[in-house]
């Protein structure tokens, strides 16, 4: 998330304000006529349990078929030419590039006695990898995925530096696919190394000695690599100077084909960890220490979480939510390492255990508290808890390190703070800023409020609202409402450089914290998942109406937005209450909930959703899965649903049918349009340029719809902008 060109205020740029009356005719609902290509049905019928479900748009799942490809580039056409129509699209763009263009950096780190970090100058599609002999020494450009392809659709996805630094081992992702390739690089030399691992998916890079273990499927039938089935995930042993065909096979299940295996070491290399998995949460803990001839099992369940977080003499610490929904830190002893003899060092409380480290002599626990950040010092033995000073309400990222170390680094980011560095004295428990974002923008002028309002069932859920000080709550600002609602994913304080070109309009960013995240521990993802998945979408459409009861909005200047599962959540909710918002934006989601586990990694997601499979499941999956619940003659909101070609995470084909669904049962003029991006994924890699162009169609799209027109005025451009 790292990205000197600096924008300076009163040069080309100017101030975008709303206005909610358009001062242009052409700014009016339906005023562009969208003709949709036809989309072909056919006859297929499947029975669950003596329910028959038709699914005429079947077809659409071979995503590499001739029929398919003319199908994508019709809708396309539409989409694309519907855009272009919007009189200030390119003003948006414009100004979005405006914005964008400060540089980002991350926090430094220290490997082999060198320090390193990621820097984008600005709009550069990927961020490159710095290298300095010295924390005040000048900067040198390590890595450069920029290079790796002209579009910038070759992005650098995992990395690790050897123990002894000497080696640079990077994992690259091609067009956003979940697919990696491992290369090697000579520290010393810059000499790329003929090592070539491929087929990797799902997998960090732990080195251990002269190698690294890696996870990898093996090779998929052609013609199935985005869509195929991914089973009997395997860990390997890679040694460097080899072939792939010589790495060591770690670990594997010929028995459970739907099983996940990851593999990683502790930072002195002393204890290697693999972590076995049937789904998204729960996983078997295996440990081999250094010397040891076999693996010890830890866990043999798929209960609960479990991370080892360092060895110590005789055993290791181990966070886990085993008999604590908010997860403690307990130390294993390698003789006796059952769960019932685990010893705590940092017991359960009231408040959500994050993540935990050893950095120097010192344990770190970073907790979150109302959906924020807090974290505290404690002695090894888990006493001595200490505070450590925060800026605010926000996120903090890092407070990783080794055990020799007195420093480290962390970064710290708010709705309306860019990400700030700072160096922390870890024996004297004080930091200093390192670096401060060099963003040439007034974020003064935002604030972010935390709110709590009630479900529908009566439970309180908070939600953070950001918006320029001084709105009036009457009903007439521009709302953007996003959030997640699933995997134990926590909706945090981040900021949003996009979002800044929405908040000057006048516009408010709501993000609540929904059942199914893991603001408030494991109660709070269960409350989410599998038969209480409706809470989910209760809690959300309850956020809704908060906002548009409190005055921050109404009914035809709300916009909804998630991805992933995110996306499910927006498909869900335009379903079931379409008639409570004007725009929605279902981003790469998971749309048809009785087919998603036949494709890729989709199986895995059974743990979190249930499966049609099961006949205790599929009237729950049924009653909410967003294909399946589009009624004809509806009247939707004007919708734009966003896929990416090579997204094989959640495959296409979950927003194709949606969308060629939705099109067919819309009951009024307002537009379903379907964005297909190319050369991309599920999100994470994607080129800068290609963020930026996707939020100026997405902001244009719901300006549009919602009857506002921002206005270019030059002269007032100092009043956003320093």
């Amino acid at each position: 998330m790292l990205f000197k060109s600096k924008w300076t205020a009163g040069v080309t740029a100017a101030l975008m304000c709303a206005c909610t009356a358009p001062q242009n005719d052409e700014v009016k609902l339906g005023k562009i006529d969208v003709n949709y290509p036809e989309t072909n049905k056919t006859e297929v019928v499947d029975n669950y349990f003596g329910k028959e479900v038709n699914d005429p748009y079947r077809w659409l799942e071979d995503d590499r078929s001739e029929e398919t490809g003319k199908w994508v580039e019709e809708q396309n056409k539409v989409t694309f030419d519907y855009l272009s129509k919007i009189p200030f699209r390119d003003k948006v763009r414009e100004r979005l590039e405006q914005v964008w263009n400060y540089p980002k950096h991350s926090a430094p780190f220290k490997r082999g006695g060198r320090y390193y970090f990621y820097k984008n100058d600005g709009l550069q599609n990927q961020s490159v990898l710095y290298v300095k002999e010295t924390l005040d020494g000048e900067a040198q450009a390590f890595f450069d995925p920029n290079k790796l392809s002209e579009d910038g659709t070759v992005a650098l996805s995992s990395s690790a530096f050897s123990k002894d630094g000497k080696y640079f081992a990077y994992a690259i992702s091609r067009s956003g696919s979940d697919w990696k390739e491992i290369y090697v690089k000579n520290v010393e030399t810059g000499e790329q190394l003929k090592d070539e691992v491929k087929w990797v998916k799902f997998s960090g890079i732990s080195w251990q000695g002269d190698g690294f273990y890696y996870s990898a499927y093996d090779a998929p039938e052609e013609g199935t690599e985005y869509s195929g089935k991914n089973e009997f995930h395997k860990v390997y042993f890679h040694k460097l100077g080899t072939e792939q065909s010589a790495d060591e096979l770690v670990w594997e299940d010929k028995a459970h084909a739907l099983r996940n295996f990851y593999a990683y070491t502790t930072d002195d290399e002393q204890l290697l960890v693999v972590s076995g998995s049937e789904g998204t949460s729960g996983n078997m803990l295996m440990v081999k220490p250094a010397g040891a001839s076999s693996f010890i099992t830890v866990v043999d369940g798929f209960d609960s979480d479990h991370h080892v977080v360092d060895n110590v003499e005789g055993g290791f610490l181990l966070q886990t939510n085993y008999e604590a929904p908010n997860n403690r830190l307990v130390k294993v002893s390698f003789e006796n390492p059952a769960p019932d003899q685990w010893v705590d060092v940092i017991a359960e409380s009231d408040r959500l255990l994050q993540g935990t480290s050893v950095i120097g002599a010192y344990l770190f626990a970073n907790y979150l508290e109302d959906a924020y950040s807090k974290v505290y010092r404690y002695a090894l033995e888990g006493t001595e808890e200490t505070p450590v000073e925060l800026p605010g309400i926000g996120s903090v990222g890092g407070f990783g390190g080794d055990k020799e170390d007195t420093e480290l680094f962390y970064t710290y980011t708010s709705f309306i703070n860019p990400s700030t560095i700072y160096r922390y004295d870890v024996t004297a428990n004080k930091s200093e800023v390192y670096k401060a974002s060099e963003i040439d923008f007034d974020v003064t002028q935002f604030e972010t409020k935390q709110v709590f309002y009630e479900s529908k069932d009566g439970t309180k859920v908070p939600m953070f609202i950001t918006f320029k000080k001084g709105t009036e709550l009457d009903g007439t600002n521009p709302t953007y409402l996003y959030s997640y609602g699933g995997f134990d994913i926590s909706m945090t304080p981040r900021f949003s450089t996009a979002m800044l070109v929405w908040l000057e309009q006048g516009g408010i960013y709501a993000q609540p914290s929904i059942r199914g995240g893991g603001e408030y521990g494991q109660k709070w993802h269960e409350g989410g998942m599998l038969h209480n998945k409706q809470n989910v979408f209760d809690d959300f459409i309850a956020a809704a109406e908060y906002l548009i009861d409190e005055g921050y909005t109404s009914k035809g200047k709300l916009a909804i937005a998630g991805g992933s599962n995110g996306g499910l959540l927006v498909g869900a909710c335009m379903t079931q209450r379409p008639d409570l918002y004007q725009v929605c934006f279902p981003a790469v989601g998971v749309m048809d909930m009785l087919r998603y586990h036949k494709f890729t990694i989709g199986w895995a997601w059974a743990v979190e959703y249930g499966s049609s499979e099961d006949s205790t499941h599929f009237d729950n999956l049924y009653s909410y899965s967003p294909l399946h619940n589009l009624k004809k003659d509806t009247c939707y909101p004007a919708t734009m649903v966003t896929t990416a070609d090579h997204d094989d995470r959640v495959v296409p084909a979950h927003s194709f049918k949606f969308a060629a669904t939705l099109q067919d049962a819309q009951g009024c003029e307002k537009p379903t349009l379907i964005r297909i991006e190319t050369k991309a994924g599920h999100g994470a890699g994607k080129p800068t340029s290609k963020v930026i162009q996707e939020y100026a169609d997405k902001f244009a799209f719901a300006w549009y719809n919602m009857g506002v027109e921002p206005v270019y005025q030059a002269e007032e451009a100092v009043s956003a902008v320093k």
